[in-house]
């Protein structure tokens, strides 16, 4: 069971640690973490589309969405001069979505995500 879990990266001697940390490490600007919220709710966005929902220029963006590329958490499609991104996985939403609850739980009282009435996102 323990090479199982080494495989996957679940000890604390595992190589995966340090790539762990890099995701974390893209994912600590508030700019990306605001792409990813806006990816997750849309099959693909343009960069104007994307920069539009963020709040911020299509050229900062764009810088974004390079480095989140290269980390492999978004993927492109392009059609014509237009190129579109996605999340490559479900991973980043999940860790976005999971940091954010956690953030929910510094504010005090019972959490929103802990209702049973809260509405699926």
């Amino acid at each position: 069971m323990s090479v199982d879990k080494q495989s996957c990266g679940y000890c604390p001697d595992s190589s995966y640690v340090e790539l762990a940390v890099e995701v974390f490490g893209m994912l600590a600007d508030a700019t990306r973490v605001r792409i990813i919220l806006a990816l997750q709710n849309a099959q693909e966005l343009s960069v104007n589309s994307i920069a539009e929902a963020v709040d911020k220029s299509p050229a900062g963006v764009s810088q974004h969405l390079a480095k989140l590329r290269l980390a492999r958490i978004v993927a492109t499609r392009q059609e014509g001069q237009k190129v579109f991104y996605r999340l490559e996985n479900e991973h980043a939403s999940r860790l976005v979505a999971d940091a954010i609850f956690q953030a929910e739980h510094s504010l005090g009282g019972t959490p929103r995500h802990h209702h049973a009435d809260r509405v699926s996102e």
